[in-house]
């Protein structure tokens, strides 16, 4: 039996608050403490009974050596307990976060939805204490806090670093790190701390320059600082002796006094990497942000180091020791910012110390993290560069790349959907439909406007098309991945097993021009997918990828363990066990909220839990994620319930996978079912809102009509604004079915008529940044008593494990009114769940009453496991839709019955 172990400072009595008062001020003359780590705290061990970093130990390879749940058992997986931190007092109402939990001596911490901190038993979920930040206030969004030394360290409001008890939760110091002549290290509020051999080392983000501090775990006294931008002419000395400027890498100082590195140097947006053997710490800084925009890098010429760039440091001092630059001059925010994982490998039959580097950009950088050079190839590749940007003529690619580096420009139509996961949107770069629907370029479209600017390398196709780092200026450019596509944030994970690394993604394509908010906009209408897979260490090619639907490059980072599983979360609810060795999905589980948190694996006498935090983040969808609050803890043959009697959570709603436009939906009755193209105001007769560019720039951008609808498209001429018409040819150019592309001249209209429910994106080929919406809906008419239960019930009830219910279905039946076919969709609205549960089987039958009447209806099959918990126990409501055909005209039944559901 294991036998648990007390914290160093056993309560918050005088002593706490005597060292918390010190802390104001440096404590000179006091004997530090011998650093004391969490048990299992190591730089490439597994994992064994504790996680204690949100990395699983310092190198970031979120693996765990436990084996109790293997791909023989993890189907008798159950929840044990569900905690909801933020009901935890003192309370709060807040939802959502980003941290990834840590576990230490079986108790685990971490970061609330508030920007607190809660310590929680792993064995029942109860609460020992929890942190709302006193008089410092809260950072708001979290990533993680860290243990030592008795402590647990996070961040607050006021750019504070905080210990806490680890036993009680007291504030034991705070500081709020300033350099050692009192310079300003930026906004330290939301990346992980990591606590190693007495240091604590912060990561300043969100500000447009920021250090990585170092503190003394003892009092939270300043030991070093490193800055991504570097200040003008500070040298530094690589292991090969050779002394370099690093701020020459930014240009001259402009002539107003301006230095761009230092007013838009690079950040860290994720905790780094130690290796206690080595004595390094490895960080990776984020893209140049300066000196007009991110995208515009015409007044700072040069590499810009660091940005976009992973540096080696010595732990303790903070002094330089090697860095790589994964981006040359970034104008694109592809900046490879992920958590640095460490391991040691074996290549080409030699053993090697190798730090894996690489998330946005698709790339996979292994690097000797003894001296920072490539272990597997990497190419400097000719560029297409733009004279106005001072780009890099090459840039570095390693041999074997993870993502598509380019964008397909698939053909348009019905049977194509969704298509390729990186597929493009019609109109960008100058690609347009054919009369076929074959996305073709055009060199006479916007794009013509930069070609005297362009140089192109030799055996190139001669145009842009939609590869990574294509060039930018003032017009959209669209490219693969983009600053929320790749890897992005996730962790990643090394399985010492499987000798993979497992990199999970997201498609997000963007496109890039020099007034673009948020470092690039990603195209309306495409679709945000994504998914994981794992490539070989020791040679960077993909093993397997399972591309799952959803994004996972936003905190979904995965954990594997030594029984050959792996576990990741989705923004849509979904807790997975896959396979490791072949991404095959073994086990799921519906958390009730999103998740954007890697999983973590521990022990307590001898039973192995998992548990996850199921909070939810707007990355990349927005207000479509359910978010929450839930911790939740598993183990083998846990039989935890919820409110519902179901063992998982409710559905959460739907999310927007599909990029969605702005602004309401508008009743198309209100303005004549007629959308007006490229301008920016549907009244407004002036000069700056004709021929608009504006992605809103479809008035209104979101039209809502029901099916039968004919509706307008109008490119505005002197009829409709006789002082300021449109002066343009603009398009109205559907996507991804292909339904229309009508080419208007000012003054001309197209009318279409749509006869079947969906959504219908349309963008301009003048400027594909106008992007508008028709929503056509169904109006569902009832029909009383169609709706039939067998027995008027349903049964979830065990018959054969928790979660043995998975293949069990629940039939219905549904009486056609006579003329009616089925069309193509069933579903039942459930009680708990505003996602509807979607039937996995219909059919039509029928029989004479006589020979004039024939009886007809549906017979639909639902998965019972989908309706368990959806449904409460006892008398529920549930309604039945179904899409039909009438005459032709398609049209929505429904029905609705009560049954007693058991559970």
């Amino acid at each position: 039996m294991r036998k648990r172990t007390k914290s160093r400072l056993a309560s918050a009595g005088l002593g706490a608050l005597v060292v918390f008062a010190l802390a104001a001020s440096p404590a000179y003359g006091m004997a530090p403490a011998e650093p004391v780590p969490p048990e299992g705290l190591t730089g490439l061990e597994p994992t064994g009974a504790d996680m204690p970093t949100v990395g699983g130990n310092l190198g970031n390879q979120h693996y765990s050596g436990l084996t109790q749940i293997t791909k023989r058992n993890v189907d008798r997986l159950g929840p044990v307990w569900r905690t909801h931190v933020s009901a935890v007092a003192p309370a709060t109402d807040d939802v959502g976060q980003q941290t990834t939990p840590i576990v230490v001596d079986g108790i685990i911490y971490l970061d609330t939805p508030s920007g607190g901190v809660i310590a929680v038993d792993g064995r029942t979920g109860a609460a020992g204490w929890k942190w709302e930040g006193g008089t410092l206030g809260l950072s708001g969004t979290r990533r993680g806090v860290s243990a030592g030394d008795g402590k647990i360290f996070t961040l607050a409001g006021g750019n504070s670093v905080v210990a806490l008890d680890q036993a009680t939760g007291a504030e034991v110091w705070s500081a709020q790190p300033t350099g050692p002549a009192g310079e300003d290290l930026g906004r330290v509020g939301k990346v992980a701390t990591v606590y190693s051999d007495g240091i604590v080392y912060a990561h300043a983000a969100d500000g447009d320059r920021g250090a990585v501090v170092a503190l003394d775990a003892t009092d939270g006294s300043y030991l070093w600082h490193f800055f991504g931008g570097p200040k003008r002419g500070e040298k530094f000395t690589g292991l090969d002796g050779v002394t370099f400027d690093a701020s020459e890498t930014w240009g001259p100082v402009l002539p107003d006094g301006t230095d761009c590195s230092e007013e838009g140097g690079a950040t860290s947006w994720m905790q780094g990497a130690v290796d206690p053997e080595l004595g390094l710490y490895y960080m990776t800084f984020g893209n140049a942000r300066s000196c007009t925009s991110s995208q515009d890098g015409s007044l700072r010429p040069g590499d810009n180091l660091f940005s976009s760039t992973m540096v080696a440091v010595d732990a303790a001092t903070g002094e330089y020791r090697w860095h790589y630059q994964s981006i040359h001059h970034d104008v694109w925010d592809m900046d490879n910012v992920h958590p640095p994982t460490l391991a040691d490998i074996v290549v080409d039959g030699q053993e090697r110390k190798v730090v894996f580097y690489g998330s946005k950009s698709g790339h996979q950088f292994v690097l000797d993290r003894t001296n920072g050079e490539p272990v597997l190839p990497v190419v400097e590749k000719p560029m297409i560069t733009d004279s106005r940007q001072s780009h890099s003529a090459t840039q570095p690619f390693p041999a074997e790349r993870l993502l598509p580096e380019c964008l397909v420009w698939e053909q348009l139509g019905t049977e194509n959907i969704p298509g390729d996961p990186w597929r493009a949107v019609p109109n960008y770069n100058g690609y347009q439909p054919d009369a076929e629907g074959n996305l073709v370029f055009n060199p006479d479209s916007y794009v013509a406007a930069d070609e005297p600017f362009l140089t192109y390398p030799e055996g190139s196709s001669g145009h842009r098309e939609g590869c990574m780092y294509d060039p930018q200026w003032d017009l959209p450019i669209l490219s693969t991945t983009s600053q929320n596509g790749g890897g992005d944030w996730s962790n990643h994970s090394y399985s010492h097993l499987t000798n993979l690394v497992y990199f999970p993604y997201g498609t997000n394509p963007v496109a890039h021009w020099n007034g673009a908010a948020a470092n690039g906009q990603r195209a309306i209408g495409q679709y945000q997918t994504g998914g994981i897979l794992a490539y070989d260490a020791s040679t960077g090619q993909v093993k397997w990828r399972n591309h799952l639907g959803t994004d996972m490059s936003h905190g979904q980072g995965p954990l594997t363990t030594a029984s050959d599983l792996l576990f990741a979360g989705q923004i849509d609810g979904r807790l997975m066990a896959m396979d490791s060795s072949d991404g095959d999905v073994l086990w799921e589980f519906q958390t009730g909220s999103g998740i954007a948190s890697a999983p973590v694996t521990y022990e307590i006498d001898g039973e192995q839990y998992l548990a996850v935090f199921a909070a939810g983040s707007t990355n990349p969808y927005g207000g479509s994620v359910t978010q929450g609050d839930s911790l939740w803890a598993f183990k083998l043959g846990g039989d935890y319930t919820t409110e519902s009697g179901s063992p998982e959570g409710p559905d959460p709603a739907p999310l927007s996978i599909r990029r969605p436009v702005s602004g309401a939906a508008v009743a198309g009755e209100t303005v004549g079912n007629t959308v007006l193209l490229a301008r920016s105001s549907r009244t407004a007769d002036t000069a700056a809102a004709r021929d608009a560019t504006a992605q809103a720039a479809m008035q209104p951008t979101h039209l809502r009509v029901p099916v039968g609808t004919t509706v307008t498209f109008l490119n505005p001429g002197a009829e409709t604004f006789p002082n300021f018409p449109n002066q343009l040819e603009h398009c109205a150019t559907q996507f991804f079915e292909g339904e229309f592309n009508a080419r208007l001249q000012p003054g001309e209209s197209y009318q279409h008529t749509f006869d079947r429910a969906g959504e219908y994106f349309f963008n301009d080929c003048t400027d594909p940044r106008p992007t508008g919406k028709i929503e056509v809906v169904l109006t569902p008419q009832d029909v009383p008593g169609a709706l039939k239960f067998p027995l008027n019930r349903i049964d979830v009830r065990d018959h054969g494990g928790l979660l043995g219910k998975l293949n069990q279905k629940v039939t219905v039946t549904f009486d056609l009114p006579k003329g009616y076919e089925y069309d193509g969709r069933a579903q039942l609205l459930t009680p708990l769940s505003s996602n509807p549960v979607e039937a996995t089987s219909v059919h039509t039958t029928g029989k004479w009453l006589n020979r004039l009447t024939k009886r007809t209806w549906l017979v639909v099959q639902f998965d019972r496991a989908a309706l368990d918990h959806n449904v409460p126990t006892g008398q529920a409501a549930l309604t039945f839709e179904v899409d039909v055909l009438h005459e032709g005209v398609q049209k929505r039944l429904s029905s609705t019955a009560t049954v007693d559901v058991r559970k």
